[in-house]
């Protein structure tokens, strides 16, 4: 294992036009939910200058029947949510805003094939949404176990966004995008050699006092959030290095639902099965076994049995019980892989890793997928109902069962 490397994660921010996509499928993810916690949804959004289009299937009590008729007052609330979720965003702009924006509804019902797939019946259990492989991965790089190239990527959005909605950073725009690379010692982050941050701006923030105000808080962002020890007079910032960045959101660039999803996992870190997570109920599982193996990952190491650990589970559509299970702790592990992997397997609670299991354990069926769809789903805070697979409350099981 390569101990001495640099390396790179980007992040975008919640006003990237691809993150508005995500957040919109998400918020109608959390509507239907709340209305119907089986609800069946796979909600794709398009935006554009001046426009935004969900298609997608659907299926669920008080949302839509089979025969693709609304429930009274649904259609309205599905657009009200789109507005006030990039109202929230803080899009009011020439190219795109959240009052007089275009709206498309293409929603429909869910496939009857697909449905018969995936329902239980007799003695038949939930198969899987649809086949797949799905990745977990955890390591000690930071206290949330996360790579901290993209936590750092992360971080420098997030307080660019609160002082942008706080008004301490009037200038900024929502659009932005950021990308943070460490140089690795012993596998460990040891410097910060390279910066990049492109940040949407007011009128004028491109040349001039106004630029050098424009650079100077990112730095000063910058140094808030990255520990001062990898820091030093040798990193490189590359701050808006286009020049100008005031067209930006979807009026700048198209956005679509689930093209973000190594900023959603790890960074590019650990490997990633390809399917994304906004805009699907928890019965699909590229999202509820993408984050069951989060949470396995992230107990293992927070175990103390492994530095770092990447985990692999594969699906059928249909099919209820997971076609294999993959651990490997790329050399770290206190115990072997194999054991490791028999202990998972051995724990009752997890239900044997279906997809019904998964979403029992984790009490996915919930409306808590908003929260998730801009700065990660990994590496965050778990409170309350939201962001349950970043628990550690299966430590003691781990230990039990390879005791």
């Amino acid at each position: 294992m390569r101990s001495n490397y640099l390396f790179t994660s980007e992040s975008v921010s919640e006003g990237h036009p691809d993150k508005v996509a995500d957040q919109i499928s998400d918020a109608i993810v959390d509507l239907f939910l709340s209305k119907d916690p089986e609800a069946r949804i796979a909600c794709e959004t398009l935006t554009t200058t001046q426009l935004v289009v969900l298609a997608g299937e659907i299926r669920g009590k008080g949302i839509m029947d089979t025969e693709g008729n609304w429930a009274p007052g649904v259609q309205e609330e599905v657009e009200q949510t789109v507005r006030d979720t990039v109202k929230r965003i803080g899009y009011e702009q020439d190219g795109f805003h959240w009052k007089t924006f275009r709206f498309e509804n293409n929603l429909h019902p869910q496939s009857a094939h697909i449905a018969q797939g995936v329902d239980a019946s007799g003695n038949k259990d939930e198969g899987a949404g649809d086949q797949g492989i799905m990745f977990g991965y955890a390591a000690n790089d930071t206290p949330d176990l996360m790579p901290a190239t993209l936590y750092y990527s992360h971080k420098i959005l997030e307080q660019m966004a609160a002082d942008r909605h706080s008004g301490k950073a009037p200038f900024l725009e929502p659009d932005a995008k950021s990308q943070v690379t460490l140089r690795y010692e012993g596998s460990k982050p040891v410097a910060a050699t390279a910066i990049v941050v492109s940040t949407q701006h007011g009128k004028g923030y491109d040349e001039g006092d106004k630029e050098a105000e424009l650079h100077a808080y990112v730095k000063s962002v910058v140094a808030d959030v990255i520990p001062a020890a990898l820091l030093s007079d040798e990193t490189v910032y590359h701050i808006n290095p286009t020049g100008s960045f005031e067209i930006g959101g979807p009026d700048g660039d198209a956005g679509v639902t689930g093209r973000k999803i190594i900023v959603d996992t790890y960074g590019g870190a650990a490997p990633h099965g390809g399917g994304a997570f906004s805009g699907k109920d928890p019965t699909k599982v590229d999202r509820s076994a993408a984050y069951i193996t989060r949470y396995l990952a992230k107990n293992i190491v927070a175990a103390g049995l492994a530095q770092r650990v990447t985990i692999q589970l594969a699906y059928a559509i249909g099919v209820s019980k997971p076609l294999s299970l993959y651990v490997d702790t790329h050399g770290t592990g206190t115990v072997g892989d194999d054991q490791i992997e028999a202990a998972i397997a051995g724990i009752e609670k997890l239900g044997g890793l279906t997809p019904r299991g998964i979403r029992t354990h984790l009490q996915l069926n919930k409306p808590i997928y908003s929260k998730t769809a801009a700065y990660g789903h990994f590496g965050r805070k778990a409170e309350g109902d939201f962001f349950p697979w970043e628990k550690t409350d299966l430590v003691d099981d781990l230990k039990a069962a390879l005791a």
